[in-house]
């Protein structure tokens, strides 16, 4: 596995990539959560490549299994997505993904939220160190977990 950190805006290969990637992830998660209202799959090509966070990237030869992305300020860090591909889950990428994330959050408060019902997501988070802060429903009837992890 290779890890990268590339900007989709500046690689239309890297957005086409990212959004399939995206779009066969979340179509899980909304499997699990049971509803499909999930706001990464409504994105389309141009919000993605528009999105000005960070990126990391987790490829096999040429094929996209997983990516991470967020965004940071001097005292947090707000990971916005993490996913890997249906072919590649439970080989370890999603934990390597978040582990390098950590690394560069050098010591900042971390925050993440996943589908409530997204078992296998919550059980990563807490896995490395993330404490359950609570659940909320956005939109209505869709119910998420935020989890902090405190440096």
């Amino acid at each position: 596995m290779i890890l990268s950190a590339p900007d989709p805006a500046a690689d239309p290969y890297v957005v086409a990539a990212l959004l399939s990637l995206q779009r066969e992830a979340y179509a899980v998660e909304a499997g699990l959560i049971g509803d499909d209202r999930l706001p990464p799959l409504q994105e389309d090509e141009h919000a993605l490549a528009a999105w000005r966070g960070r990126w990391l990237t987790a490829w096999d030869g040429v094929d996209l299994v997983g990516a991470a992305a967020w965004t940071s300020g001097p005292h947090r860090v707000d990971l916005v997505k993490v996913m890997v591909a249906p072919s590649a889950m439970r080989r370890g990428i999603g934990s390597a993904l978040l582990r390098r994330v950590l690394d560069v959050a050098d010591g900042r408060t971390v925050e993440v939220a996943t589908g409530r019902d997204n078992v296998p997501a919550t059980a990563l988070y807490a896995a490395h160190g993330f404490d359950h802060a609570g659940d909320e429903q956005v939109p209505p009837g869709v119910w998420i977990s935020r989890f902090v992890r405190e440096p």
